[in-house]
């Protein structure tokens, strides 16, 4: 639905049964941005976001290919044009923050905003939806052994709340629904494309896990294909089909249900547990209990316990060592891919830490980075057990 008042240039639409206004934009180099705004007035279409980037940026252009890795099985991005993208700002200089006088202009044009998500400046993956969706492969020196293609895709950053100082954890509820909201409203945009595979929203929190920005922000990433993660998964689903006629995600759910040692969160929707073979010194997951593909396939009140339940996960994460106010993670939602196997796909979150106790590190050295061979600190029935320990 069109909401009237709509800024020159920009669409804005209700979207969802939650009511959230989304607004879309054209950067400065082009790229798009879209507002999900559920605050009074820019809701109901009567007040409006900035929609003018006026800053002068050239056009984004990526050198991202693809190689495949004849030993694995395996495509390998290469994305040499992001050894250039921005590198822990000081807060004062932080490109996520709203456009306000006194800072120089940031990615976000507005002086607020509820949630917002934008395309990538420094891509991995780019042109999906474009010509380079259909390129043809290419050998590398002229070797068929080495394939390579365009990395087709698209990535997206999406900013979780205008506040710096935030987290996710600490947002109201509602606006923590506008955020699923955003996942949803993106996941099924994404899969539309031509050229995209998986759609993975995912967020990284924590100088440990590599963030460079401290601002609460996510990314969601449309892959070509399924990535590998996903791609071995669809191989056990389809061998737990054959052989049981099952869905694998939803047996492992009901197992885990009927056994109860590792449920951390239950509610009439949503399940949180640890699983059984978990590899990370901290880890849970999280899935509905309705057999759906992805985010964009919840129904509203789905979504809406997905809310409350989202939340509470990641304020027990930030319990879990009382040595640690904020816990690094990363936390992302497993979907079902795009096109072929579809169907033994279902959506699941999976966050997890690389942190063993309050001052160590979870290294992955000898045995899982050069063997693939997992060896984990602790066992899950202990994190279980500590999660259930730390709940509101």
């Amino acid at each position: 639905m069109t909401v009237e008042g709509a800024p020159p240039g920009a669409a804005a639409e209700l979207v969802g049964g939650h009511r959230v206004r989304r607004t879309s934009m054209a950067m400065a180099d082009g790229r798009e941005l879209l507002y999900f705004d559920d605050s009074p007035g820019y809701v109901d279409g009567t007040a409006t976001r900035e929609t003018r980037d006026t800053r002068d940026l050239p056009p984004v252009a990526t050198t991202s290919t693809m190689r495949f890795d004849v030993l694995t099985g395996e495509w390998v991005a290469l994305a040499a044009h992001r050894m250039d993208r921005t590198f822990k700002p000081p807060a004062d200089l932080c490109p996520l923050c709203p456009t306000r006088p006194g800072r120089p202009a940031g990615e976000v044009p507005a002086d607020d905003y509820d949630v917002v998500v934008f395309e990538n400046r420094f891509p991995s993956y780019a042109g999906a939806g474009g010509p380079a969706a259909t390129a043809p492969a290419t050998h590398l020196d002229g070797e068929e052994l080495w394939v390579t293609r365009p990395a087709v895709g698209r990535c997206e950053v999406i900013c979780f709340t205008a506040d710096h100082d935030a987290s996710v954890a600490s947002l109201p509820v509602s606006r923590v629904r506008t955020v699923v909201e955003a996942w949803a409203d993106r996941t099924a945009a994404l899969s539309a494309l031509a050229g995209v595979g998986q759609v993975f929203p995912f967020e990284n929190r924590g100088e440990e896990i590599g963030v460079t920005l401290q601002h609460p922000h996510g990314q969601i990433y449309a892959y070509p294909e399924p990535a590998p993660r996903l791609a071995q998964y669809l191989g056990r689903a389809a061998a737990h089909r054959a052989a049981t006629g099952g869905n694998l995600l939803a047996d492992v759910l009901a197992a885990e249900r009927r056994a109860g040692t590792r449920v951390v969160l239950a509610g009439e929707r949503w399940t949180a547990y640890v699983p059984a073979a978990a590899r990370w010194p901290v880890e849970v997951h999280l899935a509905p209990h309705r057999d759906v593909p992805d985010l964009a396939a919840l129904d509203g009140p789905e979504r809406d316990e997905l809310a409350v339940v989202y939340r509470e996960l990641l304020r027990r994460l930030d319990r879990y060592f009382p040595e640690v106010e904020t816990l690094p993670y990363i936390a992302g939602w497993h979907q079902a891919p795009v096109g072929a196997e579809r169907d033994l796909g279902r959506l699941h979150l999976q966050a997890f830490s690389i942190l063993r106790s309050p001052n160590k590190l979870k290294y992955l050295a000898g045995s899982e980075s050069g063997a693939g061979a997992w060896v984990n600190d602790t066992t899950p029935e202990r994190i279980a057990e500590r999660l259930r320990a730390v709940a509101s």
